[in-house]
């Protein structure tokens, strides 16, 4: 049974609140054709509608068929497009089995007209052209990789009554990252561009850099709209991280300034001569680690970023 919407300052300070729970996974609705998925992996996007489903991210292998019957308690309607904000397990391991259990806008009568057999007669998978890349690299079964690529900075469609911009992030967690903009129901998906529950995971080795991490977070910043003047009335842009709880533009801005303060704080310490383990003994995350956890590898990431070896 699906309840009221939530308020967004509600799901800011309940996010463990859920409308729908099964199988350990969260159901919100965030706006009236709107619906995050959690518990299955990366955060999962679900926009519904005369068109059919819109859906960002398809979470863990493990747990597809749970995200399946999630979705399909929300609606009835096809699973039409996948669209992936990078090449994680975590956000693609769902791709094969949800684009079999949709099917195709292509098919005469109910779109374009191409054909029945056009992509299997499942749904198209969306991702910047990287991903692709990386998934065949990584021996992702071929069945889960995208079917339509870009490699332009913006890819758009109009579905279910709004448009949606696919925003390409080239250099930031990977280089295949993008973040996800619903319009109409002004809601951003950012993937793991914005991971609320650690310090950002910089790849470098799959293309990922400090300087294009925080380029990505201003482009949501500046994409996401806070609730004002009027801050009573707690609306704006919704924007859903990577991982972790519903985030308003403010939220966005406090990571976004924690990064670049450790940014700099790390550029001082290498213009001051000192080598990777110095820097990392001078623990320059120190006032976040509470909040973000230890820092991994995002010391080395950033470093690195900066030309050390």
């Amino acid at each position: 049974m699906i309840r009221r919407l939530i308020p967004i300052g509600a799901l800011l300070l309940l996010a463990s609140v859920s409308i729908a729970q099964q199988d350990k996974l969260e159901v919100l609705q965030l706006r009236p054709n709107f619906y995050m998925i959690a518990g299955a992996g990366g955060n999962i996007g679900v926009q519904v509608g005369s068109d059919g489903v819109i859906v960002v991210d398809s979470g863990s292998a493990s747990r597809v068929e749970a995200v399946l019957a999630a979705i399909q308690r929300i609606t009835p309607q096809p699973i039409r497009y996948i669209i992936n904000t990078s090449a994680d397990a975590d956000h693609v391991g769902g791709n094969d089995a949800l684009a079999k259990a949709g099917q195709t806008l292509f098919v005469a009568g109910g779109g374009v007209g191409i054909g029945a057999d056009f992509l299997g007669g499942g749904a198209s998978i969306l991702a910047a052209e990287k991903v692709l890349t990386r998934m065949s690299a990584a021996k992702f079964p071929a069945a889960a990789w995208p079917t339509e690529t870009f490699q332009q900075p913006r890819k758009y469609m109009y579905l279910n009554g709004e448009g949606i911009e696919v925003l390409h992030q080239p250099a930031a967690h990977t280089d295949g990252d993008s973040i996800v903009f619903f319009r109409r129901s002004d809601v951003v998906m950012a993937g793991d561009v914005f991971d609320i529950t650690r310090f950002p995971d910089i790849d470098i080795e799959r293309g990922g850099s400090i300087q294009g991490e925080i380029a990505a977070l201003n482009r949501i910043v500046d994409t996401a709209i806070p609730s004002v003047p009027i801050v009573s009335r707690e609306e704006g842009t919704l924007v859903i991280p990577g991982h972790g709880h519903v985030c308003d533009q403010l939220d966005v801005v406090e990571y976004r300034d924690m990064v670049s303060i450790v940014r700099d704080r790390i550029r001082d310490l290498i213009k001051a001569g000192m080598t990777l383990d110095q820097i990392k003994a001078a623990a320059p995350t120190r006032g976040y680690t509470r909040r973000y956890g230890p820092e991994n590898n995002f010391v080395e990431a950033v470093y690195r970023s900066f030309g050390g070896k």
